[in-house]
């Protein structure tokens, strides 16, 4: 009987210690989770979006400068349109004839065909090629206005602290953004709009 109670009461301490170790890490835990939520509160990071494609739309010199720039391009092709036009006039033309035609004379037209189509071809890569006319025009026009955009961004970011600013127009990856997060109206603001 006796070592029965000396059991029971073992045992009973042996609970309580448990308890008491429980509790311990339980304290623990919470103190441990309090720690990383505080950290990484600390440590939040701010993110921002623009839609620049509403921004540019309410910029009235944006709206000038493509209107320039989509009046020069149809001039353009209007003239690379009239070489080509000529060149295949001349193949026609070529063709046509080519039964009457010494061999001398269909070497000079064939000449002149190729010599046209190159002509439209050069004038063609000199309008519009990767460093173009077009494209030095379109850098001339739009880079003022998209870099007094950036700059705006930026000063906003570092004002309000943003450690990270999306283009919601350009980022076919962002599936949902809270609205509250986009400073689109902010930045125009900034710029006078």
């Amino acid at each position: 009987m006796e070592t029965r109670r000396i059991a029971e009461n073992t045992t009973q301490q042996a609970g309580i210690s448990r308890l008491r170790v429980s509790s311990t890490i339980k304290k623990l835990v919470v103190l441990c989770s309090l720690l990383v939520v505080a950290t990484v509160g600390a440590n939040a990071q701010k993110f921002a979006l623009v839609d620049m494609e509403y921004i540019l739309s309410k910029i009235p010199a944006y709206e000038m400068a493509n209107d320039q720039l989509n009046q020069t391009s149809k001039k353009w092709q209007n003239e690379v349109d009239a070489l080509t036009k000529a060149a295949k006039d001349l193949y026609t033309k070529y063709q046509s004839e080519m039964v009457y035609l010494s061999d001398e004379m269909k070497a000079k037209r064939e000449a002149e065909i190729l010599a046209k189509e190159k002509e439209a071809a050069d004038l063609k890569k000199t309008y519009f090629g990767s460093e173009g006319e077009l494209y030095k025009k379109r850098e001339s026009l739009l880079n003022p206005i998209q870099d007094e955009i950036y700059n705006a961004i930026k000063e906003l970011s570092e004002q309000d602290g943003y450690m990270l600013v999306l283009d919601r127009a350009s980022g076919s990856n962002i599936l949902f953004a809270s609205p509250k997060i986009d400073i689109s109206d902010l930045v125009l603001r900034k710029l006078g709009y």
